[in-house]
């Protein structure tokens, strides 16, 4: 996703963008064709999972990049948070869509994902403008205004390639501009809760009983989607929250914090009853991918375009795969630890989410103090000159 980011900023996003699709949906349909092929090596899964990884890290930078070039900065956490339950959504169509197809074989529930994410790739070659200049609108006054170029006729306009004067914004440069480094570092731990959850819930349902029984494999996977459902609302209350507070910091270390206690809840007691394990879940899907929502979008938009750029724009990609890049690597690294932990105790798992969720709040308590900072600063200078007016003659 580094790499993804520094090259995309360097070319037309929607090329970049159609590329990785395509062969995304290749490699994972690869992955699928070992079951009809009968391929049993370590070492082509290996292999096949591999590039499929790779070829899918040019989604999200180049996604947040051409959203953040058509949205200005009022309401876009709200606006992000609402366009980003896609990816919720995307996660329970792929667990039930896995669900569904595995009794077919499992090729189908990675060949039919592959083969659809190949097909949209194509439409968005051919329909996607990827800046308001690139259909001859401006934006002005953080709001859309359609020049008079975009109301005649123009030839081609999805498909034209607008150039930018000012020169893309170099990697290590991006790492400098304040706040990325500790957004980076919070979505670290913020995505290994998050991803935890996500590839291992479902084992978790199969294997802890609720209401004295155990679950079928098919009703777990199908149960753990309302953790994504709470992830949905989640995103929008956090972007919504942010936008009213301006504090984008406070609102996403507010949520984190609150995500530890709701992680011990759903150990906890999760297991009483079906109503409280799906009400604990949701709460707890809300306040974990709610900051990651938050982070991945309207703040990487707000870093893409800092003050300190100068109106430079070509770094929204660059940044987005710095923070997202970072966070990755804990999506990585937490399945990977509950695969080992899981093994002697699913509370030592959740100690470790639970950690891991404090960490995330505290690296940004330094953005905390500047905008607690901030907020005092600017009502003490809002009351100071209602304190001098002089008293009205009647």
């Amino acid at each position: 996703m580094y790499l993804s980011g520094h090259v995309g900023d360097r070319m037309d996003l929607r090329v970049f963008l159609t590329i990785g699709m395509v062969a995304t949906g290749l490699f994972t349909s690869l992955f699928g064709v070992g079951y009809w092929a009968n391929i049993h090596l370590f070492s082509y899964y290996l292999i096949v999972q591999m590039l499929a990884g790779l070829f899918q890290s040019t989604g999200w930078p180049s996604v947040v990049a051409v959203v953040g070039n058509w949205l200005g900065k009022k309401k876009r956490g709200l606006i992000m948070g609402i366009w980003n339950s896609h990816t919720s959504l995307g996660n329970i169509i792929g667990s039930v869509t896995a669900s569904v197809l595995l009794k077919y074989g499992w090729g189908w529930s990675l060949a039919a994902p592959g083969l659809g994410i190949a097909f949209v790739g194509m439409g968005l070659f051919f329909s996607l403008p990827v800046s308001p200049a690139s259909v001859g609108a401006v934006v002005e006054d953080d709001e859309l205004l359609s020049s008079k170029k975009a109301r005649e006729e123009v030839v081609e306009p999805l498909l034209k390639t607008t150039a930018d004067d000012k020169d893309a914004v170099g990697f290590l440069d991006a790492w400098r501009i304040p706040g990325v480094a500790s957004f980076a570092l919070c979505l670290f731990f913020a995505k290994l809760v998050a991803y935890t959850f996500l590839y291992w819930l479902p084992f978790y349902i199969s294997h802890t009983a609720i209401d004295a029984r155990y679950l079928t494999n098919e009703e777990s996977g199908n149960l753990s989607t309302l953790f994504d459902v709470g992830g949905v609302v989640g995103g929008i209350l956090a972007g919504h929250i942010s936008d009213s507070s301006d504090a984008r910091a406070i609102t996403a270390a507010s949520f984190m914090y609150c995500a530890i206690p709701a992680l011990y809840l759903y150990r906890s007691y999760g297991h009483i009853s079906m109503p409280i394990n799906i009400t604990l879940m949701f709460i707890t899907g809300m306040l974990v991918n709610g900051p990651y929502a938050l982070i991945t979008t309207a703040v990487s938009a707000d870093l893409g375009t800092h003050s300190s750029l100068k109106g430079n724009s070509r770094a929204l990609a660059t940044v987005t795969a710095i923070i997202d890049g970072t966070g990755s690597i804990g999506a990585a690294i937490g399945p990977l630890l509950t695969g080992y932990i899981s093994a002697k105790s699913w509370n030592a798992v959740f100690n470790m989410l639970m950690g891991s969720a404090l960490i995330a709040g505290l690296f940004l308590t330094r953005l905390v103090m500047a905008e607690v900072a901030a907020k005092i600063q600017g009502s003490g200078t809002q009351e100071l000159p209602r304190s001098r007016c002089p008293p009205q003659e009647v």
